[in-house]
């Protein structure tokens, strides 16, 4: 076999062994997901809509909407109080910002750090994005949806879309849930993560 060819099938190989492995990692996280919404003890799904629940319905598993985005510690954060569903008004910290490319745009999303949830050991590197987008009520819930994150290290954090979750409201009336600011609505298509919960 020519050296050339060798070299690029050997390539094609490893992408695809490393698509392969993006694909189960995304995968492992739906199955916990839907895990969590089966138990009656862990979902938020009404008891009507828990007897019918089977599974979550996804946007295919799309790596181009895993991002790594360039990072920017807010050096002067501003404490407030995040709108919610109900008159609730947690304290959150603006924590800085990720600017990214995605379907040819450049797009930035803030960061925000709940301030109340960081007192928990299990949260103290905790970060949230809240953030709507173009398939809000067209695909996706109509309240936008949430990704969670980490502390980065330095001065890029990734930013996977396909993790992306839609707010406990979305499921029971019953929930308190954070309302996406402004400054987090992206003018693209996220074709990734959870859709809109189809009601029974």
């Amino acid at each position: 076999m020519p050296l050339l060819l060798l070299i690029y099938l050997t390539g094609c190989s490893q992408k695809k062994d490393t698509f392969d492995n993006y694909t189960a990692s995304v995968r492992d996280v739906q199955y916990e997901m839907n895990k969590k919404y089966s138990d009656e003890k862990t979902s938020p799904l009404t008891k009507k809509d828990l007897k019918e629940f089977k599974a979550l319905d996804f946007f295919p598993i799309d790596s181009t909407y895993k991002v790594t985005a360039k990072f920017k510690l807010d050096e002067n954060p501003r404490f407030f109080e995040m709108p919610t569903t109900t008159e609730r008004r947690p304290i959150y910290k603006t924590y800085g910002t990720a600017t990214f490319l995605l379907n040819g745009k450049e797009l930035k999303l803030h960061i925000y750090q709940n301030q109340g949830l960081i007192k928990k050991p299990e949260y103290v590197n905790h970060l949230f994005i809240p953030f709507t987008d173009l398939t809000n009520s067209n695909g996706s819930y109509g309240g936008g949806r949430y990704i969670d994150l980490e502390i980065p290290e330095g001065n890029t954090i990734v930013i996977d879309f396909n993790t992306a979750y839609n707010p406990y409201c979305a499921y029971n009336k019953k929930y308190s849930c954070p309302i996406p600011p402004r400054e987090n609505d992206l003018a693209v298509e996220v074709k990734a993560g959870v859709k809109d919960y189809k009601k029974h």
